[in-house]
């Protein structure tokens, strides 16, 4: 049985992916009905007039459009700082694969696609 928070992690990250998936144009933006089609695909479900407030936060500039960069921290809210230490810490050390504390940029292309 899958826990909350794993699920919480799974739907970010597949979020994120269909998000850059329906971006046709890599531009870093949706459309609110990319958005909707998004969410209920994630099945995150919800009252049309929440929907409607959550996208008028995301769409600040009005342009019917929303970076989707800014979706997770809009909805959810920024990473405390004691977690973000944490991902620092744990990302550090899957790149030091040598355990020498010193990571090479090989090692980084390894591990990391900026796509």
């Amino acid at each position: 049985r899958e826990t909350p928070s794993k699920r919480g992690v799974r739907v970010l990250t597949g979020l994120g992916k269909y998000f850059r998936e329906a971006d046709k144009h890599r531009r870093g933006f949706l459309p609110q009905a990319a958005f909707k089609e998004a969410l209920q695909v994630f099945h995150l479900d919800m009252p049309e007039g929440d929907l409607e407030a959550l996208w008028l936060a995301l769409d600040d500039s009005r342009s019917d459009q929303v970076d989707y960069g800014e979706v997770t921290p809009t909805a959810f809210g920024e990473m405390s700082e004691q977690r973000k230490e944490f991902v620092r810490k744990a990302a550090y050390m899957k790149l030091d694969f040598t355990k020498t504390e010193s990571v090479p940029v090989a090692d980084i292309r390894k591990c990391y696609c900026a796509k």
